[in-house]
C-alpha cells in the first residue's frame, strides 16, 4: 500500500493514522481506504471495528452484516464481538419474542467463541441482565426463566475472567433471591469450582498482561522487530498455561480453551508459520485430522510463498493414506516447473518414489532436468536414491556422468560424484574424474577438490602416488593460499601429520596439533605482503591500510561507529559538525600515532608480549614535535627521533627523565644531551635478555642478524609481519 509509508507496506504507525482519518470521512470515501488496510491486515480487529462502525453510523445494515461474516470468526476480541451484540440487539429491539430469541441465540453464539476470554466478564454480565429483563407470562415461564439465568451464572463462574467475584457475589444474590434453602447446597457445590477458577485467573492474569492487545500482525520477515518477537514468546507461554489444564476441567472443556487461545494467537502472529505449524500439530496429535488439515488450509491462505508449510501439509496427507491429495499439493508447489525450486524437484521426486514406484520417479526425472530450475543438486539426489533406494549403480552412474556435462564447474558436484565412486571402489574412474576436474576448475575453486583428491591418495594409494598429488596440489595452489611460493613447496611437518592420521586418531599430542597450527599460521603472517607506513622527510604518513588496522583490529569483530562519538571539551558545543575520530588523531600524541602505526593487524592469537616489548623498546620514535603540523620531526643529525633544539621555557632536566622528581630550568636555543638518548644508544636487539621459549629465540636470533646488517637508524616493523621499514641518514 502505497499510503503506508515509503517501502514498508506494514508501516504500523501509518496504517492506523490512516483508519483513523476513515473515521472522519464519508462511508464511500472511508470503505476503499479500510479495504485497503484490512488486506494488509486482515486480523486486525481494531480496524474491523472501525470499518463497521462506520456503517453503523449510517445505518448500512447489509454492508454491516457483510463485515460481520468476513471478520468475526478470526478476530476472536472482545471488543469486536460487543459492536456486533449492540448490532443485533439494535436489530432485533423492536421485534419482540422473536426479536428476543434472536438476541439470546446472538448471545449463546458470542459466548461460544470468546467466551473464554479473560476480558468477557462484561459480556457474562451482560447476558445476565438480558436473560433476567425478559418478560414472562406464568409461572411456568418464570421458573424457565431462572434456570437459564441459573445455568449461564454456574458457566460464567468457572470461567477465569476479570469479573469472576463480582460474578460470584450477584449469583450468590441471586440464588438465596430464589431460595434460601435450594442456595446453600448450590453454593456449596459451586465454591470449590469458583475458588479453582479464581486461583487459575490470578495465574493467568500474569501471562495476559505480557500480551500486547494493540499489535498488529506484522510480517517478520520484511520487518523485523524485537517487541514483536517478545509478544511472540508471550503466547507460547499462554498457549503452555493453557496445555497444562490448570483448571483440571473435562478434556473438552480444556481442548476448547486450547483452540481459543491458538486462535487468538493467531490474531497477532498470522504470518508466523511455527504457530500455524504448532496448531495443525496439536490437532493431530489430538485425533482431529480434519481440523489440522483446515488449519493447513488456511495457513497456506495467510502464508502462500511458505514452502516448509506445504511439505507439512503433504506430509500429514499422506500419513492418514491421502496420496492424491499429498500430490496435489506437490504439484501445486511445483506449478508449471519454471519458477519451482531445485528442492521442490527432489522432493516430488521422493514422494513419487514412495507411493508410485521407480518408474514414476524415473519419468518425472527425465522432465525435470529440463526445467531451468534443475541444479546439481537434483542429479545428486536422483542419482543416490537410485544407487541406495533401487539398488541400481549403472543408473546412478550414467546420472552422475549426465550431470557432469552440465556442472563440470561445481566442485561441490565433483565431490559428491567422488564419494560415489568410492563407495563402488572404483579408484581407475575417481583418478580419472579428478584429472577431469581439475583441469576445468579454477585454482581458486579448486582447493576442496584438492583437498579430496590428496585423501584419496592417502586412504587408497600408495606411498609414490600419495606424495606425488601432495606435490601437485602445492604447486596448483601456491599462488591461492597465503604463502610465499618457496615455503609453499617446501614439505612440512602438517603433511606428515596428514598423512598418517585416522578420524580422531593422530600421531601426535593435542598440544603438538595446536603448535602446528599456530606455526602455520605465524608462518604465513610473516611472508605476507601488507603495507607499511612510510616515513618521508621527517613526516609520518598514514596509508588506508595502516589506518584500517588502527581503526579495526579484525573484521570478526563489531566495533561502535566512531564517527558519532564526541569528545568530552568544555568549551566544545554540540552540533559543531566535526568529525569525533579526526579530533581523537589530533588529541593523540604524535609518538603514540607512530607508535599505533608500526602495531600489527593481530587476525589470529594473541601476539607474545615479550615479542611486543622487545620491538617497542628497539623501535626509535619520534619525540619531537612540530609547531603547525603536530607531526614528529626527525633531525638529519644521524640519530632519528631527537630534537635538534629544544623549545623556549621550562622543560625536564637529564634528571627528571632519568628518574628524579626535581626539575631544572633550561635556557632558550640551548641544546643538551639527554641521558635517556645514551641509553637508547646502548640499548639494542643483542642487548636484550632471550626469553626460554625456543620459539622465541629463534625469532631474536633473525632480529639479531637483522640488526647487524642495517646501517643508519631503523624503525622497525612488526615482528609477525616480517616486513622492516628502514631509512638511512
Amino acid at each position: 500500500m502505497d499510503k503506508t509509508g515509503g517501502g514498508d507496506k506494514y508501516n504500523v504507525e501509518t496504517a492506523e493514522i490512516l483508519a483513523n482519518e476513515a473515521q472522519n470521512l464519508p462511508v464511500a470515501e472511508a470503505t476503499p481506504i479500510f479495504e485497503q488496510l484490512l488486506l494488509l491486515f486482515p486480523t486486525a480487529a481494531k480496524f474491523w471495528r472501525q470499518y463497521v462502525e462506520a456503517h453503523m453510523a449510517v445505518n448500512n445494515n447489509d454492508a454491516i452484516k457483510q463485515i460481520f461474516s468476513r471478520c468475526l470468526l478470526n478476530c476472536l476480541q472482545i471488543p469486536l464481538w460487543r459492536c456486533y451484540i449492540r448490532f443485533i440487539r439494535k436489530v432485533n429491539d423492536r421485534k419482540g419474542i422473536e426479536g428476543q430469541e434472536e438476541t439470546r441465540k446472538a448471545f449463546d453464539f458470542m459466548l461460544n467463541y470468546v467466551g473464554a476470554d479473560i476480558a468477557s466478564g462484561p459480556v457474562w454480565v451482560e447476558y445476565i441482565a438480558f436473560l433476567k429483563s425478559l418478560p414472562t407470562a406464568n409461572a411456568q415461564e418464570e421458573s424457565h426463566r431462572m434456570t437459564t439465568v441459573r445455568k449461564v451464572y454456574q458457566k460464567a463462574i468457572v470461567t477465569p475472567t476479570h469479573h469472576i467475584e463480582q460474578l460470584w457475589k450477584d449469583y450468590e444474590n441471586f440464588e438465596n433471591s430464589v431460595s434460601r434453602q435450594l442456595a446453600k447446597g448450590l453454593i456449596s457445590e459451586y465454591q470449590p469450582k469458583y475458588a479453582s477458577a479464581r486461583a487459575v485467573y490470578r495465574e493467568k492474569k500474569k501471562y495476559v498482561e505480557e500480551i500486547d492487545w494493540n499489535m498488529l500482525a506484522v510480517d517478520f520477515t520484511i520487518r523485523i522487530n524485537h517487541l514483536e518477537e517478545m509478544q511472540w514468546v508471550a503466547w507460547k507461554r499462554l498457549i503452555s498455561f493453557e496445555k497444562g489444564n490448570p483448571q483440571r476441567i473435562d478434556t473438552a472443556s480444556s481442548n476448547k480453551r486450547i483452540i481459543f487461545t491458538y486462535e487468538q494467537c493467531l490474531m497477532y502472529m498470522y504470518h508466523y508459520p511455527d504457530v500455524w505449524y504448532d496448531y495443525a500439530t496439536w490437532h493431530a496429535k489430538g485425533g482431529s485430522i480434519d481440523a489440522a488439515i483446515k488449519v493447513f488450509q488456511r495457513a497456506l491462505k495467510a502464508l502462500p510463498d511458505s514452502e516448509v508449510l506445504r511439505y507439512a501439509y503433504a506430509e500429514l496427507e499422506e500419513s492418514r493414506g491421502a496420496i492424491q491429495a499429498a500430490k496435489k499439493i506437490y504439484e501445486n508447489l511445483l506449478g508449471d516447473g519454471v519458477s519451482a525450486t531445485a528442492l521442490a524437484h527432489i522432493q516430488f521426486i521422493r514422494f513419487l518414489r514412495r507411493t508410485e514406484g521407480v518408474e514414476a520417479a524415473r519419468k518425472y526425472f527425465l522432465d525435470a532436468r529440463k526445467s531451468p530450475s534443475c541444479t546439481y543438486h537434483v542429479y545428486v539426489a536422483y542419482a543416490t536414491m537410485a544407487f541406495c533406494l533401487d539398488k541400481d549403480p549403472k543408473m546412478a552412474h550414467n546420472v552422475f556422468e549426465a550431470g557432469l556435462k552440465r556442472f563440470m564447474h561445481e566442485s561441490v558436484y565433483i565431490l559428491e560424484y567422488a564419494d560415489f565412486l568410492i563407495r563402488l571402489n572404483d579408484d581407475q574412474n575417481i583418478r580419472a574424474l579428478f584429472e577431469r576436474a581439475l583441469s576445468s576448475l579454477p585454482p581458486e575453486e579448486s582447493v576442496e577438490v584438492w583437498k579430496k583428491f590428496t585423501q584419496f591418495e592417502q586412504t587408497y594409494g600408495d606411498l609414490a602416488s600419495m606424495l606425488k598429488v601432495e606435490q601437485r596440489r602445492k604447486e596448483a595452489l601456491s599462488g591461492v593460499e597465503d604463502e610465499r611460493e618457496e615455503e609453499a613447496l617446501e614439505s612440512s611437518l602438517q603433511d606428515i601429520v596428514s598423512r598418517y592420521s585416522f578420524m580422531d586418531l593422530w600421531p601426535c599430542t593435542s598440544n603438538d596439533l595446536d603448535h602446528l597450527a599456530r606455526k602455520e599460521w605465524l608462518a604465513k603472517k610473516i611472508f605476507k605482503k601488507e603495507e607499511k607506513t612510510i616515513l618521508l622527510n621527517g613526516t609520518s604518513l598514514l596509508d588506508k591500510t595502516s589506518m584500517a588496522g588502527i581503526s579495526t583490529a579484525s573484521t570478526n569483530i563489531v566495533y561502535p561507529d566512531t564517527s558519532k562519538m564526541v569528545i568530552y571539551d568544555p568549551k566544545h558545543t554540540p552540533g559543531s559538525g566535526t568529525n569525533a575520530f579526526d579530533e581523537i588523531l589530533k588529541a593523540t600524541p604524535p609518538a603514540l600515532v607512530a607508535f599505533l602505526a608500526n602495531l600489527p593487524a593481530v587476525e589470529g592469537p594473541t601476539p607474545n608480549v615479550d615479542i611486543v616489548l622487545s620491538i617497542c623498546l628497539q623501535s626509535d620514535l619520534p619525540t619531537g614535535q612540530s609547531g603547525k603540523t603536530g607531526i614528529p620531526t626527525q633531525v638529519q643529525s644521524g640519530k632519528a627521533g631527537i630534537p635538534a633544539q629544544l623549545p623556549t621555557g621550562p622543560a625536564p632536566a637529564t634528571s627528571e627523565l632519568s628518574g628524579s622528581s626535581k626539575s631544572h630550568p633550561v635556557q632558550s636555543g640551548v641544546s643538551m644531551k639527554l641521558t635517556r638518548q645514551e641509553d637508547d644508544d646502548t640499548t639494542t636487539v643483542q642487548s636484550q635478555p632471550l626469553p626460554r621459549d625456543a620459539f622465541l629465540i629463534r625469532q631474536y636470533q633473525k632480529a639479531r642478524a637483522s640488526s647487524a646488517s642495517q646501517t643508519g637508524s631503523v624503525s622497525y616493523g612488526s615482528a609477525f609481519s616480517g616486513d622492516f621499514s628502514g631509512s638511512t641518514g
